[in-house]
């Protein structure tokens, strides 16, 4: 087992009357990481809610507060995009970030779509094409290729150019991520050369274990790549040290935990959802754990996933611990 690449992910929240200071703070969390050696950091995307809705724009401010470390968006939803426009801003955040920018990404309908209603749809929405084929899309509007044919040109005050999507971003092809809960969803990025992120939900097709489920996701994904390149796997997992803290914040990640504890003990929905279990505790009984966890040595990337609502403090003592101790036992160096 050997660790060589240790990211953090971060859930972006702010309080409804300032949004500015979480925000802040979470731009601020970047760049802690980046002190602390981390190799990536990660923010969610998420929709009406308190959080970050757009990931281009945030990391395109994260872009001017780093210099070294990755930036991830995990996972952003294709059924609210524009493959085209999208395009557009990833590729601009690449190049301002100098080709640090990771893109997570998902197929699917949106989730809050109903709601929305007109205010989002142009169209009927059993019309449009929600599947893989729209994130395939946004794959190819980041390729280096021209559009038309030998005799199309745009012309504009700038000048007269062959059309293609500007800016373009020479490698971001490569880093994009499709974050897989299914055999179905980790086949198609392996067999379209997608990176993949694991996380702590997925479907139980084959058994109800958390970990043997998601060693039959790596397994399918390897067996499906079609080409040479073999694509990155990050792991995701919710660890909270308990080093450090004082006793009422033991006290209270202790409680977090113990929450989340029942969707672990079986399979959740028609869908067999499978959640899995927070590693709470001391750096040895974390450590522990983790050197007993069978899909870690499949993998040579972990991403650390910060509990939503915590506070900055609490996410620097989160972070410190992990750089600190827990991942340099399991062959990580900091940057």
């Amino acid at each position: 087992m050997s660790i060589r690449h240790l990211a953090f992910l971060t859930p972006g929240n702010y309080a409804e009357a300032d949004p500015f200071a979480g925000i802040e703070a979470a731009l601020k969390l970047f760049e802690f990481g980046e002190k602390r050696g981390f190799n990536g950091a990660w923010v969610r995307q998420r929709h009406l809610e308190r959080g970050v809705s757009s990931a281009a724009t945030f990391l395109a401010a994260a872009t001017q507060r780093t210099r070294r470390i990755e930036l991830g968006a995990a996972v952003i939803q294709m059924g609210y995009e524009n493959p085209f426009r999208l395009a557009e801003d990833l590729a601009t955040v690449d190049v301002l970030s100098r080709g640090r920018l990771q893109v997570g990404l998902s197929a699917g309908a949106p989730l809050h779509g109903a709601l929305l209603g007109n205010r989002f749809y142009d169209a009927a929405p059993n019309t449009i094409d929600f599947t893989h084929k729209r994130v395939g899309r946004l794959k190819a509007n980041l390729e280096d290729t021209l559009l038309g044919d030998d005799q199309t040109f745009v012309e504009s005050a700038g000048g007269r150019v062959r059309p293609r999507v500007q800016p373009h971003a020479p490698g971001l092809i490569d880093r994009l991520w499709y974050g897989g809960g299914s055999l179905r969803s980790v086949e198609w990025a392996g067999r379209n050369g997608f990176n993949l992120l694991l996380g702590n939900v997925l479907s139980g097709e084959t058994t109800d274990d958390f970990l043997q489920a998601q060693l039959g996701l790596i397994e399918r994904y390897r067996a499906s790549e079609a080409d040479a390149r073999k694509g990155r796997v990050a792991l995701g997992r919710v660890i909270v040290p308990l080093d450090g803290a004082d006793a009422a914040t033991r006290k209270r990640y202790r409680e977090f935990a113990a929450g989340r504890v029942e969707r672990t003990l079986a399979p959740q929905g028609e869908r067999r959802t499978l959640f899995a279990t927070d590693l709470v505790g001391t750096s040895d009984e974390i450590l522990e754990r983790l050197r007993h966890d069978p899909v870690l040595p499949h993998v040579s990337e972990l991403r650390v996933e910060l509990p939503y609502n915590f506070s900055s403090e609490d996410y620097e003592q989160i972070l410190t611990g992990l750089s600190g101790r827990i991942a340099p036992e399991l062959g990580w160096r900091a940057l």
